[in-house]
């Protein structure tokens, strides 16, 4: 499949199989047409208000963050829409390293994401789906960008719950569970997003994460597989910046504020953004 890439003896310092370049050269290829392709969106409507006919979210007379919001702008919030592409860069990791490992074959010792490349793919797209639907929401402030928003923040998640239902399956060396469980995971999407306002998400988000973590609680408990576990505590790290990043910022007390593009809240996408991909990455990293 090509060169690997030179931090190969890092990769494996954290147990992780080196993949080519030409992974990063696909990504990042991605990233850029996505970049060009907002831009061009931006520039077309400049001088517009698009958002004119939407029904208007409360953050958009009544800010929750500190950064200014520009009510006749295109992305009203600049900094915290445009910080939303880091998990669209997480995504499409997941997404093309899920191509990747269709298109080859696994290490019989690999675990089960490496083997069920569908749940890489899955993982991927609701990264991306994160990604666009809080920019959506931090770009127009409004109350249907808001239900799109919070639904997609859970999405992650509940791949992430998804993925480690199959691993934790019986006879998951079948592989045949991934059908179901990629449905079931797309179905729950689809209804926290319909029943959104229904949930208070100061639950459901907690919940969620709280699921994850007993599943990493698991793992310490059985001896058919091994994981880098450095991967699942920089996940902890990063999640707890950015709670503290974002509390910061709806506090007021997150330096700078105003039009400034280093934004608490951009660092809360910043550093969630990299809890998910180390959670990824840690469940790469298994090996039977």
């Amino acid at each position: 499949m090509g060169d690997t890439s030179c931090c190969e003896a890092g990769w494996r310092h954290m147990r992780l199989e080196p993949f080519p370049n030409r992974i990063h050269g696909w990504v990042w290829g991605l990233f850029l047409a996505i970049i060009i392709l907002l831009l061009g969106l931006q520039a077309s409507f400049q001088g517009t208000n698009p958002w004119a006919g939407w029904r208007e979210g409360n953050e958009l007379r009544k800010p929750v963050y500190a950064e200014a919001v520009h009510v006749d702008a295109v992305f009203r919030t600049q900094a915290n829409t445009w910080s939303n592409m880091f998990y669209v860069a997480v995504g499409l990791y997941a997404v093309v390293l899920g191509v990747y490992d269709a298109r080859r074959r696994a290490q019989s010792s690999s675990g089960y994401l490496v083997f069920t490349p569908s749940m890489s793919i899955l993982f991927g797209a609701a990264c991306c789906y994160l990604g666009f639907g809080s920019g959506l929401f931090h770009a127009s402030l409004t109350y249907r960008g808001q239900q799109l928003d919070v639904a997609a923040m859970y999405s992650p998640l509940v791949a992430l719950i998804a993925l480690n239902i199959g691993r934790w399956w019986p006879e998951t060396g079948e592989r045949r569970t991934w059908p179901l469980l990629c449905a079931l995971a797309v179905i729950a999407s689809a209804l926290l997003y319909i029943y959104k306002w229904s949930m208070a998400s100061g639950t459901v988000l907690p919940a969620l994460i709280l699921a994850v973590v007993i599943f990493g609680v698991l793992d310490r408990f059985q001896n058919r597989t091994q994981l880098a576990v450095r991967w699942l505590a920089v996940a902890v790290v990063m999640l707890v910046l950015g709670v503290l990043c974002r509390n910061l910022d709806i506090e007021g007390r997150f330096f700078p504020t105003g039009d400034a593009w280093l934004q608490g809240h951009s660092f809360w996408h910043l550093f969630t953004s990299l809890a998910l991909m180390s959670m990824y990455f840690y469940y790469r990293s298994e090996r039977d």
